[in-house]
C-alpha cells in the first residue's frame, strides 16, 4: 500500500507552528523525490508492512493535534492526525519547499479525531497550489475510495501548498500528506491542454479482481506513483465473468504512466448471453474529463486477430472503432493503453464496449476530471498582505494562508482580488478590515499593494503614523482610517494621490498642519474629513495653525525656557535673602534708637570718662616723681 522504503534524505527539518521548509538531498537518478508527513504526529514513524518511513509533522500553518481513527483499511496505520478547528481560520495550509520542480502525485488521506464528544465526519474542500480539487461529500468516511482526495499536478517552483478551507461543517481533520513524483509526461492530455491543468481521479477501477490494491501492492515502478484501484469483479449493466492469468504481460512498466504489470493480469469478459460489456459512472457534470481504458488479451481462447473486435462507446458515441487487442499490440499478453478527452454535460459517464466479434474484455478504467490550473496572486503582493497580517495583529478567525484570491471559491475574507491580464496574476484591489479589533501598525510595506483602489481600516486601534509610502499607490480611490489611535502628522505624500475621492482621518490623535496639496481639494472634491483631532490645523473647521518651528527649534525653545524660569527662581531666591538681611540691619538700628539703649549708653560713657581722667592724673604723678631737684 505505501512504497517499501523512503527515496530520499532529510537534510534539515524543522518544525513550527507557522510555515517551515524541508531540505533534502536531491533524489538518485533513478528514484523520484517522495515525502509522506504523519500529521500530527511528533516523531518519525515507520507502517508495516512495508516499514514505510512518515515524516513527523512539519509545514503547517496552525491546527492542532488529537489522536485518529482510521476511516478506511486503505488508509495508512497511523495513530494521530492534525485538525483545523473553524474558530482559528477557515484556511489553512502546508508548506513544502526545496523540492525538485516537476510533475506530483499530491494524495491527502482524512481522519477522524478518536474522541467520542469531536468524533464527527468534517465536510471540507482541498486545494493544491491555488486550484481547488476536492470537495468532501457525507458519507466519505464509509466509502474507500473517499477517504483520501488525489491530484496530479505540476510543481514549477520548487515548493507545493495544500491548503484544507473549512465549509462550516466541522473541523478538517487530515491524517497524512503523501507528495510522490511521477513521470513529467504521466497522463499527457496534448499540446492543446499544456500544463496548466490539475488531473483528479474521479474513478480508478481495476477489472476482474476483488482485493483493492495500490501501485505498490502490484510491484509497480515508483515513477507511476502509488495509485489507488478499486477493485470490480462484474460490470453493473451485463453478463460477464472475470478472468486472469499469471503469464507476464509486456509494455507494462514503461514511460510514461507506468502502469504495474498486475494491472493487466486480470480482465472482465462478455458471455456468450451478453457479449457486451457496460459501465457507468457518477460525475459532476459540465466539466472536462480523461478517460484512459486499459486491455491485455489474456483470454486464452483468443490467440489472433479478428476474433475478438469491438466498438468503444462513451454516453452512445463511438470513440474508438473496431478495437482489435492483438492487432494493435502485435501479440498476446501486451498491455494496450487507450485514451481521450471529452466534454460531460450530464451527471453520469456511460462507457459500453460493443463486439463485432467475440466478447469484449477490458482490464481497468481511468477516469480524471480536467481542472483549469487556477492563476496564483502576484508574490509580492502575498508577502505584503502577510507583513500586514503580522503588524496588524490579524485575529486567528481570519486565517489568511495559502493564496489570497484562489482558489475563488475560497478568498481571504477582507480583501478583494481582481485579475490582471497584463501580468497573468490577481492581485489585490481592496481591503476592508473595519470593526475588526485591530491593534498594531501600518507597515511601509503596504505600499506593495500597488493596485489598491480602496483601503478601510476605520474603528480599530491601530497606532502609529500614517505610512508615507500610501502616497506610492497611485490608483487610491477611498482612504479610510477614522477611529484609530494614529498619531504624527499627515504625510505630504497623500497630495500626489490624485485619485484620491474619500479620506477619512478623523478620530485620530494627528498633529500638525494638514498639507496644503489636500486642505483645499475637497473645494472640488468628495468627502475629505480630518475632525477628531486635537492637534491638526489650517483647514476652514480647524483651529489656525501658529508659525511652523522645527522640531530642533521647539526643542530650544524648550531648554530656553526652562533656563529661563531657573534664573527667575535663582534671582528671587538672592532678592529674597538680601531683603532679609535689610531687614535685620533695620530692626538692629531701631533698637539702638530705644530710651533704654540711650541710658546705658549715657552711664557707660561717663564711665569711661572717669576711669580716663584717673589714668590720666596717675601718669602725671608718676611723672612728678621721676623728675630730680635741682
Amino acid at each position: 500500500m505505501q512504497l517499501r522504503s523512503a527515496i530520499f534524505q532529510l537534510l534539515l527539518l524543522h518544525i513550527s507552528l507557522s510555515t517551515t521548509s524541508l531540505w533534502v538531498f536531491p533524489a538518485q537518478a533513478n528514484e523520484p523525490f517522495a515525502l509522506r508527513i504523519s500529521c500530527g504526529s511528533r516523531d518519525d514513524v515507520r507502517t508495516p508492512p512495508t516499514n514505510t518511513l512518515w515524516y513527523r509533522d512539519f509545514g503547517y500553518t496552525g491546527g492542532r493535534f488529537a489522536n485518529a481513527t482510521r476511516p478506511s483499511f486503505v488508509s495508512p496505520p497511523l495513530k494521530t492526525l492534525r485538525f483545523f478547528p473553524l474558530s482559528d481560520g477557515p484556511e489553512n495550509c502546508y508548506y513544502i519547499e526545496n523540492i525538485p520542480a516537476g510533475r506530483y502525485q499530491i494524495r491527502v488521506f482524512f481522519g477522524l479525531i478518536a474522541d467520542p464528544n469531536l468524533a464527527s465526519e468534517p465536510i471540507f474542500d482541498l486545494s493544491v497550489e491555488g486550484t481547488q480539487f476536492a470537495s468532501l461529500k457525507p458519507g466519505w468516511s464509509g466509502v474507500d475510495d473517499q477517504s483520501f482526495a488525489e491530484a496530479i499536478v505540476d510543481i514549477t517552483d520548487t515548493s507545493a501548498s495544500i491548503c484544507f478551507h473549512g465549509t462550516g461543517h466541522g473541523d478538517p481533520s487530515i491524517l497524512s500528506i503523501e507528495v510522490l513524483q511521477i513521470d513529467d509526461n504521466a497522463y499527457y492530455l496534448g499540446k492543446s491542454w499544456g500544463n496548466k491543468v490539475v488531473l483528479r481521479p474521479a474513478k480508478r477501477l481495476s477489472s476482474g479482481t476483488g482485493k483493492p490494491a495500490f501501485d505498490e501492492d502490484m510491484n509497480g515502478t515508483h515513477w507511476g506513483g502509488d495509485r489507488f484501484w478499486k477493485p470490480i469483479k462484474s460490470f453493473s449493466i451485463g453478463d460477464d465473468q472475470a478472468i486472469s492469468t499469471e503469464n507476464v504481460i509486456a509494455e507494462t512498466s514503461v514511460p510514461p504512466n507506468f502502469y504495474a504489470q498486475a494491472l493487466y493480469q486480470s480482465a472482465v469478459v462478455g458471455t456468450d448471453r451478453e457479449p457486451g460489456l457496460s459501465f457507468q459512472i457518477d460525475i459532476d457534470p459540465n466539466k472536462n474529463y480523461s478517460l484512459w481504458l486499459h486491455f491485455a488479451e489474456i483470454d486464452p481462447a483468443v490467440t489472433k486477430e479478428l476474433q475478438r473486435v469491438f466498438d468503444v462507446l462513451i454516453n452512445g458515441d463511438v470513440t474508438f472503432k473496431e478495437v482489435d487487442v492483438i492487432r494493435m499490440t502485435g501479440e498476446r499478453y501486451t498491455a494496450l493503453v487507450l485514451n481521450t478527452t471529452l466534454s460531460v454535460s450530464g451527471k453520469s459517464l456511460k462507457i459500453t464496449l460493443k463486439p463485432s466479434a467475440g466478447h469484449a474484455i477490458i482490464s481497468a478504467i481511468e477516469v480524471f476530471e480536467i481542472i483549469t490550473a487556477e492563476m496564483t496572486t502576484s508574490p509580492d503582493e502575498v508577502s505584503a498582505l502577510r507583513t500586514l497580517k503580522s503588524m496588524l495583529g490579524l485575529p486567528l478567525r481570519f486565517g489568511w494562508n495559502g493564496d489570497p484570491c484562489v482558489p475563488q471559491q475560497h478568498p481571504w475574507s477582507g480583501v478583494d482580488c481582481q485579475f490582471d491580464r497584463a501580468q497573468g496574476k490577481w492581485v489585490i484591489d481592496g481591503l476592508g478590515l473595519d470593526y475588526q479589533g485591530l491593534r498594531g501598525f501600518l507597515p511601509n510595506e503596504i505600499s506593495k499593494l500597488q493596485h489598491l483602489q480602496s483601503i478601510n481600516l476605520s474603528e480599530n486601534s491601530i497606532r502609529g503614523p500614517i505610512p508615507v509610502t500610501l502616497g506610492d499607490i497611485t490608483g487610491l480611490q477611498v482612504l479610510d482610517l477614522s477611529y484609530n489611535e494614529l498619531n504624527g502628522t499627515i504625510p505630504e505624500s497623500l497630495g500626489a494621490l490624485k485619485n484620491l475621492q474619500i479620506l477619512n482621518l478623523n478620530g485620530n490623535s494627528l498633529t500638525g498642519k494638514v498639507p496644503a496639496n489636500l486642505g483645499g481639494r475637497p473645494l472640488h472634491r468628495a468627502r475629505f474629513n480630518f475632525t477628531g483631532n486635537d492637534g491638526l490645523c489650517g483647514i476652514p473647521g480647524l483651529p489656525a495653525c501658529g508659525p511652523h518651528l522645527s522640531v530642533g527649534a521647539k526643542i530650544g525653545i524648550a531648554f530656553g525656557s526652562l533656563f529661563g524660569l531657573l534664573f527667575v527662581l535663582v534671582f528671587i531666591t538672592c532678592w529674597w535673602k538680601r531683603r532679609q538681611n535689610i531687614l535685620r540691619a533695620q530692626k538692629l538700628a531701631a533698637a539702638r534708637e530705644a530710651p533704654y539703649a540711650k541710658a546705658r549708653t549715657h552711664f557707660r560713657d561717663i564711665q569711661l570718662g572717669k576711669q580716663h581722667r584717673q589714668l590720666e592724673a596717675s601718669k602725671n604723678a608718676h611723672a612728678s616723681e621721676s623728675v630730680p631737684l635741682s
